[in-house]
């Protein structure tokens, strides 16, 4: 029997009054000046806006990696999908289920996908990346008749600034590491030299899931802070570090649907971030996940909702910021409890693929009612059983990815009984062959009665899909991610 769990509203703090619920004449990122109910009409006025609730709606996809292959894959089997437009197309996999926008995408002079939008009468824009939503896309695309499912600029600082967030969570007593925030490197290399025991090291800006370093020695520890703040590898996120306490404990990854009054909780993943088996090697965008993993207790997921979405989600509304996607939280269960490591303010990868193998219900639905305040009208069940995300990575990953390595076995693994195969940096060279583009190549996906099946069908086929020097995990959902894991 699939598995379902209900929205629930979020409950304001006891100093505080419930937020006014944003319409859809305003930009995710903004607080409505309607009063909660004449907002609320506005939302359950969305579908005569999009035409009707059965009319058909055009949606654009913004991304190309294997997280939105994996959406628009989900997209596509949606009886209320007009056509699928897509910003990026040189990702093969995604390309076969939609069409490319013919007009440059540019988040900083966003008026040609604007105009885009407006002639192509797109209802209902989908933001996979975190760089369109730290750059604005959001906001850029909202409107009075499209629905965007992504927080706007302000909101996504949850994961876009990292110090911005702490500084945010402690207001409100979420649980989370102690730590400092430093934007003088040789500050940041004095605090660590004064402490003891090892402690974590991230750039506070967008990084890919690579600018978090977890040290074993003082060496090390200050060697990441020259990475990030002193030769820039990250660019512009190593303006400022956060050094904080090295938890001990499992880790999970709690992703919930959040329309600004309701959450809805997902199925939680395990997932895996260190390059190599047993949790060694450096950090990754994630090598791997299987859902359902982490925290299997609902009287445990429930403790998260309570300690740390839900406060965290006051939080933003006390701020004036509206919140309208999917909130990412990295969490660390120490003996003391939950405790957040980071936030995410996106679908993670390889999470997204694992969630979406087992995701039971209309998508398209579920993500307009995102977007319109009403989760709490949705149903969603998950299929039984189980999913296993393996992700083949080009040589050199994380750091310098090898590229242009012709990608073989693809067809053949996908005919596997249980097995989707979604990509992500590929691309088709001059004669047509796949090959690789970046790191991350392919995701492959196994779904099965139980976790042993899952991770046995995504092996399987994973071994038939062959390049030069392709680099894989064998043991993702056999091991319990640990300390040194971040999220991406």
């Amino acid at each position: 029997m699939a598995r379902e769990r209900q929205a629930r509203p979020t409950k304001p703090g006891p100093d505080e009054a419930p937020g006014p619920a944003a319409d859809l004449g305003t930009a995710p990122g903004r607080t409505a000046s309607a009063e909660p109910e004449a907002a609320e009409r506005e939302a359950e006025r969305a579908p005569e806006r999009l035409g009707g609730s059965h009319a058909l709606v055009n949606v654009l996809l913004v991304g190309g990696g294997a997280r939105e292959h994996a959406l628009a894959w989900r997209l596509r089997q949606s009886p209320r999908l007009g056509k699928l437009w897509l910003t990026d197309g040189e990702n093969p996999g995604l390309a076969a289920l939609g069409q490319v926008v013919d007009v440059p995408v540019d988040w900083v002079r966003p008026y040609r996908i604007q105009s885009f939008c407006e002639k192509n009468r797109i209802g209902l824009v989908v933001i996979g990346p975190e760089d369109p939503l730290a750059a604005g896309a959001a906001d850029a695309l909202a409107t009075p008749g499209r629905v965007v499912f992504g927080p706007g600029k302000e909101a996504a600082q949850l994961e876009s600034d990292k110090a911005w967030c702490r500084m945010l969570l402690r207001g409100a007593s979420v649980p989370m590491p102690e730590g400092r925030v430093f934007a003088d490197p040789e500050a940041a290399k004095g605090f660590l030299q004064s402490r003891e025991s090892p402690h974590v090291v991230k750039a506070a800006g967008l990084a890919r899931g690579k600018g978090v370093f977890v040290p074993d020695t003082l060496a090390e520890a200050l060697e990441a802070v020259d990475r990030i703040m002193v030769r820039r590898e990250f660019g512009e996120a190593g303006r400022q570090v956060i050094v904080e306490e090295r938890l001990k404990g499992r880790e999970a990854s709690v992703l919930a649907l959040v329309d600004g009054r309701n959450i809805f909780v997902l199925e939680p993943c395990l997932d895996h971030k260190r390059l190599g088996e047993g949790e060694s090697g450096p950090n990754t965008g994630g090598m791997g996940a299987i859902c359902p993993g982490g925290i299997t207790d609902e009287r445990l997921l429930d403790q998260v909702q309570r300690q740390i979405l839900v406060p965290t989600l006051d939080a933003i509304r006390r701020e004036g910021l509206d919140y309208r996607g999917v909130l990412y939280a990295g969490i660390m269960l120490t003996p003391a409890g939950p405790k957040l490591l980071e936030y995410n303010a996106r679908f993670g990868d390889p999470e997204c693929q694992a969630l979406m193998a087992r995701f039971d219900a209309d998508l398209m639905e579920v993500l307009l009612a995102t977007g319109t305040r009403a989760l709490d009208q949705v149903r969603i069940d998950w299929r039984p059983g189980a999913s296993c995300c393996v992700v083949l990575a080009s040589r050199g990953y994380p750091e310098k990815p090898r590229t242009g390595d012709v990608i073989g076995g693809l067809d053949e693994a996908a005919r596997h009984e249980g097995v989707l195969v979604f990509h992500g940096a590929t691309r088709r060279d001059a004669e047509g062959r796949i090959v690789t583009a970046g790191g991350r190549a392919i995701s492959v996906v196994g779904v099965g009665d139980d976790p042993a099946q899952a991770r046995q069908r995504a092996y399987d086929a994973a071994e038939l899909i062959r390049w030069e020097h392709r680099v894989m995990r064998r043991d993702i959902g056999a091991v319990t991610a640990g300390a040194s894991a971040a999220p991406a």
